[in-house]
């Protein structure tokens, strides 16, 4: 399965991964080998036998989604903030040579002095 440009999968592509996933926890109980398991969902055998290990070790449960690798720390009042802060001019934040120093440390500090305390 490919992942998309930015990374992860969607929600609704979790979910598919996780019926293939759970599909392949009975192929493994009725004995089949990985690699004919591997055949069918478009799945290399590699995660296919990492899948069947887990199984065994966990039961089908085991291959269940455990969720998004990452929950945002940002909510979506706080990214529309962040991104109006952006937008305004550097010396709006005490930076008054626009050229000095790399933007992303300057917008990591941003992010910093905006959310680091909670506000």
């Amino acid at each position: 399965m490919r992942y998309a440009r930015e990374g992860g999968l969607t929600p609704r592509e979790q979910e598919k991964r996780e019926r293939v996933r759970l599909e392949a926890a009975e192929r493994f109980a009725r004995g089949e080998k990985s690699e004919a398991v591997a055949g069918e969902p478009r799945v290399t055998p590699r995660p296919v036998r990492r899948w069947r290990r887990e199984s065994e070790e966990g039961g089908a449960g085991a291959l269940r989604s455990k969720g998004p690798a990452s929950v945002e720390r940002v909510s979506p009042e706080q990214w529309e903030r962040l991104e109006w802060e952006l937008e305004r001019n550097p010396c709006a934040h005490g930076w008054y040579d626009e050229f000095e120093g790399c933007a992303l440390k300057r917008v990591k500090l941003l992010i910093g002095r905006m959310f680091a305390s909670g506000t």
